[in-house]
């Protein structure tokens, strides 16, 4: 394979959902000049921003506080989100949500014409602004259409198969054109790694077949260190196949029912109901199903029958619409058949409150990233929150940073070294087909990384990711065609989320406790003097991550020992 064309520009935007559309947005705004490319492996209307349903928080009325946002977020999250980040997010909210109804956002309206809020889990207020239950689709088009209208440059159906970073540098990526099959090498003087979540990993998922974790893999071979990856959240509720209903559904006043039509949650939630966070929510709901108390010993019942037909019309309309297409059921007339589905990637690239990584000219922001505001559990509504107060910021250093900054020189030797890295997967012969070690991966993570852990069954699964990592080392690319080769870009996908799959799982078996997303049956305890502190990943020179921890940013508010909603 050889290089088609050299390309450059001065910002590189990797991924085109909220996040990176806001950077890019940011950027040119400040700069009309700015040399900005947006590369992604889907047009950025598929991104899987779009698929975010609920809303999104800020503090809107007289009567809160983005103080009380902060101790929401931060309770939410164990004690585990950095205090510094997470005041960032809230205290910024504001001017996110002004942002985005300046641009034409078709935010929900009381009938005084300000902005609708909803409730979400684990809020002591209403603080969620949306656009009925397509929030993010709404969002995503709105900056869409805003970036066209920047004519920045995009380059989409491009999968960038490589970071370029020489002595500790960065250089550029390179990336292949979907429809030509042609390979290029774009230089730039910084990137931001926008690429959201890593769900796919686990097979069955709320996530699109797209959230592969890429950029945090292709991070991870480079040399960055990635954080608090065993944090995966499991949405309490999605359909049996893994669609989401968004916890709006719950905001609006949806019950959880058993089989014995009880509203469980009052054994688990009393106060918070089921408006408790996400983690408490998914692991009643699997207890209820463990005890007997579901249907079919399968799931629960997502009941929205006695809000009424107007209501769900106008509230929640895509959520009839797929529980009739995707379940049968009409919700206006039956409940609607659900149960936990894994849905958010709590850790990612290590970043600071800037989104700056450990190397200089390199960025992260978003899904992709783990800044912390999340920490061990995130609450509904603050992730298109955080891709667009991060994503903004990161607009800003990437701007500052290529201002002040030349485009670096490289050497052919380091482009080679990838170039025939390509070269070694697609000439292979003989071996296994991705898809037979994608399933394995998938079954292993499901039953050793899920939603109840414990010691013997995560050994057992690292044991068995290990040996399919060198099981990978044989993957063979049947298709030996350039255009839309789809069996290279799966078998590209799945190097990155063996990689990541390994690094959760040594996470999640050095951290002996219970908190938010990872509940261990053998340590159900939170242990704070042991364990309140981050997971840190490196990759070795075998390809292991090595494991270390860094302290939590603690300001005004002081750890719990016991969280009750």
């Amino acid at each position: 394979m050889q290089i088609a064309e050299i390309l450059h520009h001065d910002i590189l935007i990797f991924g085109a959902g909220l996040t990176g559309l806001s950077a890019a947005l940011e950027a040119r705004e400040r700069d009309p000049h700015a040399d900005i490319a947006i590369i992604s492996k889907v047009h950025p209307v598929r991104s899987h921003s779009g698929a975010a349903q609920g809303g999104i928080n800020a503090v809107l009325r007289f009567d809160d506080s983005w103080h009380g946002h902060v101790y929401d977020t931060v309770k939410g999250s164990w004690f585990l989100a950095d205090q510094d980040a997470v005041r960032v997010l809230c205290s910024e909210a504001k001017e996110a949500i002004s942002r985005l109804d300046r641009y034409g956002a078709l935010f929900n309206r009381n009938e005084d014409g300000t902005i609708a809020q909803r409730a979400f889990g684990g809020q002591s207020r209403k603080r969620t602004c949306f656009v009925a239950d397509k929030t993010g689709h709404n969002l995503l088009h709105t900056l869409y259409e805003q970036a066209v209208k920047q004519q920045i440059k995009m380059y989409w159906e491009w999968f960038v198969t490589s970071l370029i970073i020489e002595d500790g540098q960065f250089k550029g990526v390179l990336a292949l054109d979907m429809l030509s099959g042609n390979l290029y090498f774009i230089r730039g003087k910084a990137v931001v790694i926008a690429t959201g979540g890593a769900g796919r990993i686990f097979g069955q998922s709320s996530n699109a077949l797209i959230n592969t974790g890429d950029g945090p893999g292709l991070a991870y071979r480079a040399g960055l260190p990635l954080k608090d990856m065993e944090f995966f959240q499991i949405h309490p509720t999605g359909l049996l196949n893994g669609i989401l209903i968004t916890e709006g559904a719950r905001g609006e006043g949806g019950y959880l029912l058993n089989n014995q039509g009880e509203r469980f949650m009052q054994r688990y939630a009393p106060k918070f109901m089921e408006l408790a966070p996400r983690d408490f929510v998914a692991r009643s709901i699997h207890l209820e199903i463990k005890a007997g108390r579901g249907v079919n010993n399968e799931y629960v019942l997502l009941d929205l029958r006695h809000l009424g037909e107007e209501k769900l019309n106008t509230r929640l309309p895509q959520i009839r619409e797929i529980a009739m297409h995707f379940a049968g059921v009409d919700p206006v007339k039956e409940p609607i058949p659900i149960r936990p589905t894994v849905h958010y990637t709590m850790g990612g690239i290590d970043v600071n409150i800037q989104t700056e990584t450990a190397i200089p000219g390199i960025f992260a922001a978003g899904e992709a990233s783990c800044v912390s505001v999340h920490g061990a559990n995130r609450l509904g509504g603050n992730s298109l929150l955080e891709t667009v107060v991060f994503g903004v910021r990161s607009g800003i250093e990437l701007l500052k940073f290529s201002q002040n900054h030349p485009l670096l020189p490289y050497s052919e030797a380091a482009v080679k070294r990838e170039v025939d890295k390509l070269d070694r997967l697609l000439s292979r012969e003989k071996g296994e087909s991705v898809a037979s070690i994608r399933k394995g991966m998938e079954a292993t993570m499901i039953n050793s990384f899920g939603i109840f852990r414990k010691e013997d069954l995560m050994q057992q699964g690292l044991q068995q990711l290990v040996e399919l990592k060198e099981r990978y080392q044989t993957v063979i690319i049947e298709d030996k065609g350039k255009v839309y080769n789809l069996n290279l870009f799966r078998a590209l996908e799945l190097e990155n989320m063996l990689d990541l799959a390994h690094v959760i799982a040594v996470g999640a078996l050095a951290r002996k406790e219970s908190r938010g997303a990872h509940f261990r049956e053998d340590f159900p305890k939170m242990d704070n003097p042991n364990f309140l502190k981050h997971t840190i990943m490196v990759r070795d020179t075998q390809g292991n991550p090595q494991l270390s921890y860094r302290p939590v940013t603690i300001e005004d508010i002081q750890p719990l020992e016991e969280i009750k909603y």
